[in-house]
């Protein structure tokens, strides 16, 4: 693997997560909460961290050459984003200014993150179609470790923009609790919208 080749994968991977989707919904629902951003972003970076590591070890290319493992873990993700979505429009977490805001425990926070990133069938199947890519077989290295560097290069970027996401939303919206309840209603919204949409893939294919 060439430093020219890693850069070009940087730049990528960048582009990815710095578009908007459900791990940007999951952090802006993190940034209503105290103390939740850097909870919620490693359990994110889990997750990303889980699907590099089933890519390298070559268990993804058989989960996407199985149409009906690669079906339930669409329908898996969809219903577990759909469920989450829910939650946080029937429970925004923002109340009124100067309130002590409601805290879950910090395992909570990581394991819900570790599940949205690493069941989003948006994660796991770009992963797979992207970092084998960028892997030489005749390097010095196995195909697995590279896969594997390439995935933390990745985890790097997501930690980066995942905690200026949620803490950008604290300070900004922290001390306007209608905004913020709107833009945490919002979050669950694009939730269940990507949710909805998978399943609709899925009816239809």
């Amino acid at each position: 693997m060439t430093i020219s080749m890693l850069a070009a994968f940087w730049a990528v991977s960048f582009l990815f997560v710095i578009t908007p989707g459900v791990d940007w919904a999951y952090m802006i629902s993190a940034g209503m909460r105290d103390r939740a951003v850097v909870p919620a972003v490693v359990g994110l970076l889990l997750g990303h961290l889980a699907v590099s590591a089933i890519v390298a070890s070559g268990v993804g290319g058989l989960v996407a050459g199985a149409p009906l493992a690669s079906s339930m873990l669409t329908v898996a993700g969809a219903a577990y984003l759909l469920w989450l979505g829910i939650s946080v429009i029937v429970r925004p977490p923002v109340p009124l200014a100067g309130e002590v805001r409601q805290f879950d425990s910090p395992s909570r926070w990581t394991l819900t993150g570790a599940c949205v990133s690493g069941l989003n069938p948006k994660v796991f199947l770009p992963f797979l179609a992207l970092l084998p890519q960028f892997t030489d077989p005749q390097g010095a290295w196995p195909v697995p470790a590279q896969i594997i560097v390439l995935g933390l290069v990745h985890v790097f970027s997501c930690g980066v923009i995942y905690l200026l996401v949620g803490f950008s939303v604290q300070a900004v919206l922290k001390t306007r609790p209608a905004a913020a309840k709107l833009v945490d209603r919002l979050s669950g919204g694009a939730m269940i919208v990507v949710a909805a949409l998978l399943l609709t893939e899925q009816a239809i294919g």
